[in-house]
């Protein structure tokens, strides 16, 4: 297949365009800013060169612009437009601006849909997040985590309309909580972070049930979901590691500690305030022998990525 791809050099996108290509498919990674600009430095810069490795990339093309219709229309034909870019600045601020995000997300979508059928894409891909509105399980009512998870719960909405009035098959990827090589500093981070520099590395949120999942896995069961025939009215939310977030903390200590000589202590926190849902998981468990997936090499990778990153300081 040919796939084209927004959102590729976020942590996620990348690993999905990685796992798209290696299963055989052509990926062509449309990015929103112009090669050599600020925001591919660091570890994004290292996802924009695992791009480069495995598919085309085309820079300064961001979703809906007149630079992504022309990509649209260069590559006729194309068999699935894989909408993975969302505005995600300051997403977890209170004052997270939804009416842009969704301005943003869903640019010139009419005008897309219509060059997709025009050059045979059967099907769009949007990913979705547990944080959105009524999705996957947990305290009732599932409301929006906060302003960005009302913004792609909206988007979800104007995305579903707009695609049944125009014709073209829709389908929903949600993502719960991934972790692995290659992601921003977030919960994983700190806890390998920590342990690298001798320190008790601190969970502060131990009582909140998330759904952490390896992200090669993730990647893979995107791959197999967007490829996979009779596309349409389709939703895939993986889960894997579906428990409180002390416990997940632990499990990160024990596959840390079989692999390294590392003590890996923790402390938790006394968590009294939910600001966000206690509980808040996926419900689609992954076939990991189907998609080709083991867990102790993932945890081999994982290790290995952050020893590498944090074990010579």
């Amino acid at each position: 297949m040919r796939i084209l791809l927004s959102g590729a050099s976020s942590f996620t996108g990348a690993w999905f365009a990685r796992s798209l290509a290696e299963g055989g498919h052509e990926v062509v990674a449309a990015l929103a800013s112009a090669e050599g600009n600020e925001a591919y430095t660091g570890v994004r810069a290292r996802r924009v060169a695992l791009l480069k490795a495995h598919c085309k990339v085309a820079f300064a093309a961001p979703f809906g612009s007149e630079a992504f219709l022309s990509l649209m229309e260069s590559l006729k034909p194309f068999d699935r437009l894989c909408h993975h870019w969302a505005q995600v600045t300051l997403y977890r601020s209170p004052d997270f601006d939804v009416f842009a995000a969704l301005a943003a997300n869903s640019r010139n979508l009419v005008r897309v849909l219509r060059v997709m059928r025009e050059c045979g894409s059967s099907a769009l891909v949007l990913t979705g997040s547990v944080f959105e509105p009524d999705e996957g399980i947990g305290n009732e009512p599932l409301a929006a985590f906060n302003p960005y998870g009302l913004s792609k719960g909206l988007t979800r909405q104007v995305f579903a309309y707009y695609a049944k009035r125009e014709g073209v098959a829709f389908d929903r990827f949600v993502i719960a909580n991934p972790f692995g090589p290659l992601e921003e500093p977030r919960f994983t981070d700190h806890l390998m972070k920590s342990w690298f520099a001798g320190k008790t590395a601190e969970v502060k949120t131990p009582r909140y049930v998330r759904d952490n999942i390896p992200v090669d896995l993730l990647a893979r069961a995107y791959a197999a979901f967007v490829t996979s025939a009779a596309p349409g009215g389709r939703r895939l939310g993986p889960s894997f590691y579906a428990e409180t977030q002390g416990a997940f903390a632990e499990r990160v200590a024990r596959a840390v500690r079989a692999r390294l000589s590392l003590p890996c202590a923790l402390s938790f926190a006394e968590q009294k305030a939910f600001p966000e849902p206690q509980i808040r998981i996926n419900t689609d468990f992954p076939d990991a022998a189907l998609l080709g997936w083991n867990e102790e090499a993932a945890w081999d990778a994982f290790v290995r990525y952050y020893e590498e990153l944090y074990g010579g300081r």
